[in-house]
């Protein structure tokens, strides 16, 4: 990855570009380690999804049993109601609550531990009415604890992730006392008008769906709709290239 991103940087500097403070990589459906470009500046917006892997293995070992592999955390930008950019997470990091932090400064921090990031970004705008939506149900989530319990229920025969009671349970609640990750995104869309509220089935949606748009689910694979989203590319901070750096 050095190599290339050193190239990539040297060119922009030779051609007088400016700086961005992030970079996302060449769009695509896959897990490869090594950022590829062309890398183009990001620049966060509303609705755009953030998703990571994480370095503990019983972490990586429990979403695989579950059948996660490959992503392990996801979030949300949003528009603070002072009209700043959040990230809205349910357990970042190795916190236990839903938490509001500066998306640059958290995406670095997991790049800097060794993690992939990967944003999926809206291909157009929100409607005023979208953003204003997923604010409000963003700003009501804030210091909310980690659904835990529910989130080791997804390596049992007890989740709502099965092969046929998705049709029937999973559905959307509204605000819940506690959250785990994609679900609190999808529930999110859901109130946002952005999710089908009758098809969503936030409780049994995985990081990875959101990665890929698709899930070993069968129910989940035939509704969830992520055709309003580029594919996921990798995120890079500025700092990862030097030359392009001021």
């Amino acid at each position: 990855m050095s190599l290339a991103i050193l190239a990539v940087a040297a060119a922009w500097t030779a051609a007088g570009l400016p700086p961005a403070d992030a970079y996302l990589g060449r769009p695509e459906y896959s897990f490869n380690d090594d950022a590829r470009g062309p890398f183009t500046p990001y620049s966060p917006q509303p609705g755009d999804i953030f998703m990571s892997t994480d370095p503990r293995m019983w972490f990586r070992m429990g979403h695989t049993i579950a059948g996660a592999k490959g992503v392990h955390h996801s979030g949300m930008i949003f528009a603070r109601p002072d009209g700043t950019l959040g990230l809205i997470e349910a357990g970042p990091l190795l916190d236990m609550d839903v938490q509001i932090l500066d998306p640059h400064t958290h995406m670095s921090k997991h790049v800097a531990q060794g993690d992939s990031v990967w944003i999926r970004r809206r291909k157009t705008p929100l409607t005023a009415e979208q953003s204003a939506r997923l604010t409000e149900f963003a700003m009501r989530q804030e210091g909310k604890p980690f659904a835990l319990a529910r989130w080791l229920i997804q390596v049992t025969p007890l989740r709502v992730r099965g092969p046929i009671r998705t049709r029937f349970v999973g559905k959307p609640h509204g605000d819940r006392p506690r959250w785990w990750c994609s679900e609190m995104i999808a529930e999110a869309f859901v109130h946002a008008g952005i999710f089908d509220p009758e098809t969503s089935r936030p409780s049994a949606t995985y990081p990875r769906d959101f990665f890929f748009g698709k899930s070993y689910n069968l129910y989940v694979n035939k509704h969830i709709d992520m055709s309003a989203w580029d594919p996921p590319a990798r995120w890079l901070p500025a700092s990862a290239f030097p030359a392009a750096t001021p």
